[in-house]
């Protein structure tokens, strides 16, 4: 439509872990550092682009990347 801006999907460029390994946050390409609940949100509303949700047998969700991997390769933010 005349007039309408389509806004860029952001990515999640990199990861933080717990001590344990587990990534608790992520960092988007627009540089905003959000939980992984919170990425779960975004990716689930359209709002963040390269990532799927795999959907647990137990109920619960997680975030796979586009490509099947579970971001092991995604830089550390700190």
């Amino acid at each position: 439509m005349k007039g309408e801006i389509k806004l860029q999907q952001e990515q999640l460029i990199a990861v933080h872990k717990n001590h344990a390994g587990e990534i608790i946050s992520f960092q988007t390409s627009s540089g905003r550092i959000i939980s992984y609940r919170k990425a779960l949100m975004e990716v689930s509303a359209g709002n963040i682009s390269g990532v799927n949700i795999m959907e647990e047998i137990n109920g619960s969700s997680s975030l796979l990347t586009a490509d099947g991997s579970d971001f092991q390769t995604y830089p550390e933010i700190y």
